[in-house]
C-alpha cells in the first residue's frame, strides 16, 4: 500500500529537481555568461572538425612572422644591387665543356612557367616564423587541446565513478583490492607517471599510433585516483540513508541503488572535479606538447604553439605566444565558473530553497 510513496522517497533526485537545478543557474549571470562562452568555443571547435574554419592551418599564407593588422607591415628590408659587368660574355668554351649546353638550357628553362604566390604582409592575428596564419593556429589547437581535455576528464570520471561507488557501497575484499589499487597509483608522483607512460607510449614501435588517444589514455589512467576517492567516501555515507534503505525494501537491486538512488545525489561532488579534471587535463597536454610528448608533430596544439613562440618571443615576435595564452586563459576560466555554478545549483543543500 505504501509502495508509492517508499518509491518517491526513494528516487529523490527527479525531474522536478532538475528543472529547479536549471532555474538557479539561469539567476547566475556569471555562471550563464561563463556557459555562453563555452558554447562558443565547442561550436568554434564543431566547425573547426568539420573543416569549415581553420582548416589551412598549415598553409603559408603570410610572410615569415608577418605581424597582425593593428601593427602594420614590417619595413622593407634594405637590399645590395649587385652590378652586372657590361659587355659580351667571355666564351668559356675551351675551359668549360659545359659551356655550349649553356645556351640551350636557358632557352627550356625560359618555357618553364613558375607561379609566384603572393603571401600577406599582416594577418589579423599575426604568423609564425613560416608564414602560417596564428589564429587558424590557435583555433586548431583549442580543437586538440580541448578535446584531449575533455575525452581524458569524461574517460577518468567514469573510471573513477564506478571504481569508488563499487567500493564504498560493497566495501570488503571489494573496497580492500581497490584501495589497495589506488594506493599503488598514488604512491607514483603524477607528472612522474605522465612522463613515463608518455615516454613508454610514444615509440616508434608502440602499440598505440602517437597521436590523440595516445594523450588521452594517459592522463585519464593518472587521473581517476581523487575523483575515486570522493566518491567511495559519499558512497560510504549514502549508503545508510533512509532512502537507500527504502529502495532496499522494495525490492531495487544494488546496481539500482548505487547508480539511480545514490548517484544522482552525488552528482554535483563528480560535477566540480569533473571540471577540475578537465582544466587540470588542458594543462597537462599542454606541458607535454611543449616538451615534445603531446600531439605528433604534424598536429597543433596550444603546447606546440607554445613551444614555437618561446624562440620567436626572442626576436620580439610576441603575437603566437598570446594568442595562444588568450584562447587557453579565456575558455579555462569561462569552463571552471560555469562547473562551479553548476556545482551550486545541484547542491542538495540547496534544493530546500525552491
Amino acid at each position: 500500500m505504501n509502495s508509492p510513496a517508499v518509491t518517491a522517497s526513494a528516487t529523490p533526485h527527479s525531474e522536478g529537481v532538475w528543472h529547479a537545478a536549471w532555474r538557479r543557474f539561469k539567476s547566475d549571470r556569471v555562471g550563464l555568461t561563463s556557459l555562453i562562452i563555452v558554447v562558443a568555443f565547442l561550436l568554434l571547435i564543431l566547425l573547426s572538425g568539420i573543416g569549415l574554419v581553420a582548416k589551412g592551418w598549415e598553409k603559408e599564407v603570410g610572410v615569415p612572422n608577418a605581424p597582425p593588422h593593428f601593427i602594420g607591415p614590417k619595413p622593407a628590408e634594405a637590399t645590395g644591387a649587385i652590378a652586372v659587368p657590361k659587355g659580351p660574355n667571355v666564351d668559356l668554351s675551351s675551359v668549360d665543356p659545359l659551356a655550349p649546353r649553356y645556351k640551350e638550357w636557358e632557352e627550356r628553362a625560359a618555357k618553364l612557367k613558375t607561379a609566384d604566390t603572393v603571401k600577406a604582409e599582416t594577418l589579423s592575428f599575426g604568423a609564425d616564423r613560416l608564414g602560417r596564419d596564428v589564429l587558424s593556429k590557435a583555433i586548431k589547437g583549442t580543437q586538440v587541446s580541448v578535446a584531449v581535455g575533455v575525452l581524458a576528464a569524461l574517460m577518468a570520471t567514469v573510471l573513477g565513478t564506478v571504481l569508488g561507488a563499487l567500493s564504498g557501497y560493497f566495501g570488503g575484499k571489494v573496497g580492500d583490492f581497490l584501495e589497495w589499487l589506488y594506493t599503488v597509483f598514488t604512491s607514483i608522483p603524477s607528472i612522474l607517471l605522465i612522463f613515463t607512460l608518455a615516454a613508454v607510449l610514444n615509440r616508434a614501435d608502440a602499440i598505440i599510433p602517437r597521436g590523440i588517444w595516445t594523450i588521452v589514455i594517459i592522463l585519464s589512467l593518472v587521473g581517476w585516483t581523487d575523483l575515486y576517492r570522493q566518491v567511495r567516501a559519499e558512497f560510504i555515507k549514502h549508503r545508510t540513508r533512509e532512502y537507500v534503505r527504502a529502495a532496499e525494501a522494495i525490492g531495487a537491486s544494488s546496481t539500482s541503488r548505487m547508480f539511480r538512488h545514490i548517484l544522482p545525489n552525488v552528482s554535483h561532488v563528480i560535477l566540480v572535479r569533473m571540471s577540475l579534471l578537465v582544466v587540470g587535463f588542458i594543462k597537462s597536454e599542454v606541458i607535454l606538447s611543449y616538451l615534445g610528448l603531446g600531439v605528433p608533430i604534424d598536429q597543433v596544439s596550444w603546447g606546440t604553439m607554445l613551444a614555437e613562440s618561446q624562440a620567436e618571443l626572442i626576436l620580439g615576435y610576441w603575437w603566437q605566444l598570446v594568442a595562444a595564452t588568450a584562447f587557453m586563459a579565456v575558455f579555462v576560466t569561462a569552463f571552471s565558473l560555469m562547473a562551479d555554478a553548476w556545482r551550486d545549483a545541484l547542491d542538495p543543500k540547496l534544493r530546500g530553497a525552491d
